[in-house]
């Protein structure tokens, strides 16, 4: 009697497939390996020119507050206004909307995607300039990374994804530690220290499969401490994230049901630093932030071979308060501060497409509402507990229309042309509506009167394709209304509303939807292949914005990367990466630049056995000056010298 043949063990991701329409928008893929060899997923991203956190450092050492991700560059923020995904649960903070890259340990990501311009359809709010969309691994496997350096820097990661018939199970975790450097150049004293920092962040997932459909439930978790560089300047945050999925990802008629929730906390310190940069004194003890984001979507899809037809909704929901102390007198602090609220956004979409020979038509409308409610700010005097400040403004809600529409035209030999236009729009987060905050002797003040931004946007650009390379060359323009900006009021000392001191030396600034940023651009990126032995890719984007006249703070006009993959030997690779970045404003009236730079990477990986590799990494292989930031008397700070590091791999099957 024969046996029965072994059943085929066939992965089925949670995520529905990429619709045939997306081909009509802008989108760029972030390279596997490029992902696989990153320390911090932030570091990979920025391989896609004008993508940027908010200034130069990595994730590792920038403070958290200034880890949202922006493209294009036209107009980047604290925050951020690019919304970022893992298998379709928002990444973005309930409280400031910024990203903690380090909670995502890079072994666990399969696929990035970068898509650019305004994201209607199942993106919906927050995706202003675009979304990333990061896929986590499927396939069965492990794989162990143990890794140090100079800086004191130390990394152990590991994978581990095992398969069975109907239900697979995956654990990841990363532990990362640096002592740091310091990055005042001229002009330190003692009271510049190194931004050192620890992380670690750990995944569990289960997934089960079944008749076509897949339900998977996964659990993260995550902690962190850095310095700011300056003696008694820390922060540390941690957080807890839940996603459950139910979907029929395959056949002509599609669905995925997911709910998820996120809870963060984040304590931070500043201080003002003495003139001669010799001690500090304490300026704010942010000694806690619990937020508490949920939310759940659903999508339908009916399709076909030339055609098909998307719907879906969805709802976020944010619930958060600042809990502080401030005004640093007679050696303490004599008022405290609790500042928060809660934001609801719900809403509803259609996307369609039609594959018609030539010509791809894709389109879709959306419409949300927003809501801002419960927000409160209370601040009371330390030793008598009076209240010095009571506010509770009122509640606003706004119902935001948005759509997106493209075209794409295959000319043949290989060649495509696409067009697009779209609209988006983002609310503000708890942190802008009601959280002040102090940076040295600058103090910006919230404002619960914000309104959600808007932006209005439109690309064309032409693609073509061979076995030996691919490329796309394109333009943008967009207009960014009701733009928040930090705004520059006036200058210390002094007092400004609602009774905020601003010492010597220091700038007071209001959060403002303060008119529009108008950018205009190019985009380009190519990639290809000498022989077997010789991998290449090459980006650039150039971005001329403006706001009322001047450049919005820290968007540079013009951003390249360049990475080369050799094969030197069977076992033995060589990878270059080359970016350079344009001058950059770190203030909104322009009077600071942060001066052009340009960093080359080197990576040689040798394979000890199939299983097993061991490389060496130098980070600022020329030990280039890369201006991160400067303060309003001038002192300059860096991002890290060369550094030198080295690693050893396992990955099985």
């Amino acid at each position: 009697m024969d046996s029965a043949p072994a059943e085929e063990i066939v992965i089925v991701a949670t995520r529905l497939p990429e619709a045939a329409g997306a081909r009509a928008y802008s989108t760029i893929d972030i390279d596997a390996a490029a992902i696989e060899d990153a320390i911090r997923l932030d570091d990979a991203l920025r391989a896609a020119p004008g993508v940027s956190t908010f200034r130069r450092n990595s994730s590792a050492v920038a403070n958290p507050t200034i880890q949202g991700l922006s493209v294009r560059a036209s107009a980047p923020s604290g925050a951020g206004r690019t919304l970022v995904t893992l298998d379709g649960a928002p990444l973005n903070d309930p409280f400031g909307g910024w990203v903690i890259w380090g909670a995502v340990p890079p072994d666990t990501i399969a696929d990035a995607r970068i898509v650019r311009g305004a994201g209607a359809g199942p993106y919906g709010a927050g995706a202003l300039l675009g979304a990333v969309q990061l896929e986590e691994r499927t396939t069965p496997g492990a794989s162990l990374t143990l890794e140090g350096g100079d800086l004191g820097y130390r990394r152990l990661s590991g994978l581990g994804l095992a398969e069975g018939d109907t239900v697979s199970f995956m654990l990841a975790a990363n532990v990362e530690k640096s002592d740091g450097w310091i990055p005042v150049g001229a002009g330190r004293g003692a009271a510049d220290v190194p931004l050192a920092s620890e992380s670690t962040a750990a995944v569990a997932r289960v997934q089960w499969r079944g008749d076509g459909r897949v339900f998977s439930a996964r659990l993260g978790g995550y902690d962190e401490s850095r310095g700011a560089g300056l003696l008694g300047a820390d922060s540390r945050n941690s957080g807890a994230t839940l996603s459950l999925i139910l979907a029929q990802p395959r056949g002509h008629l599609a669905w995925r049901a997911q709910a998820w929730a996120m809870q963060s906390d984040l304590a931070n310190s500043s201080v003002v630093v003495a003139a001669d940069r010799n001690s500090t004194t304490p300026a704010n003890d942010q000694l806690e932030t619990p937020a508490l984001g949920w939310g759940a979507n659903a999508a339908l899809r009916w399709s076909s071979e030339a055609s098909g037809v998307e719907v879906g909704a969805d709802i976020r929901a944010a619930d958060g308060e600042t809990r502080e102390l401030f005004r640093f007198q007679g050696g303490a602090f004599t008022r405290s501060r609790v500042a928060g609220g809660e934001t609801l956004v719900a809403g509803v979409y259609a996307e369609a497409w039609r594959d018609a020979g030539p010509w791809l038509l894709s389109g879709g409308v959306r419409v949300d509402q927003w809501r801002a409610t419960g927000g409160e700010r209370t601040e009371r005097d330390t030793v008598t507990n009076a209240l010095s400040l009571s506010v509770a403004p009122a509640d606003s809600e706004v119902l935001a229309p948005t759509a997106r529409f493209g075209v794409r035209r295959d000319l043949g030999d290989g060649l495509a042309l696409r067009t697009a236009a779209y609209a988006g729009f983002r609310p503000p987060t708890l942190n802008e509506l009601h959280r002040p905050f102090r940076v040295g002797n600058d103090v910006t003040e919230a404002n619960s009167a914000l309104e959600p931004e808007r932006l209005i946007g439109a690309d064309l650009a032409l693609e073509g394709g061979s076995d030996a390379i691919t490329w796309s060359i394109g333009a943008f323009v967009t207009r960014l209304d009701d733009a928040i900006v930090n705004v520059t009021l006036g200058a210390g000392p002094g007092t400004f509303p609602p009774g905020v001191f601003v010492p010597a030396g220091g700038a007071f600034r209001q959060r403002q939807n303060s008119g529009a940023i108008d950018a205009a651009g190019l985009e380009a990126e190519a990639r290809g292949a000498f022989g077997e032995t010789l991998t290449w890719r090459a980006a650039l984007n150039y971005t001329d914005a403006d706001i009322v006249g001047l450049r919005p703070a820290q968007a540079p006009d013009l951003s390249a990367t360049v990475g080369f993959k050799w094969r030197i030997l069977t076992e033995t690779t060589l990878s270059m990466e080359i970016s350079y970045e344009g001058a950059r404003f770190e203030d909104d009236l322009n009077t600071r630049t942060l001066a052009a730079a340009t960093a080359v990477d080197l990576r040689l990986e040798h394979a000890l056995t199939p299983t097993l590799s061991l490389y060496a990494a130098l980070d600022n292989l020329f030990d280039a000056e890369i201006e991160t930031a400067e303060t309003i008397d001038g002192t300059e700070s860096f991002a890290p010298p060369r550094v030198a590091r080295f690693g050893l791999r396992a990955r099985l099957p």
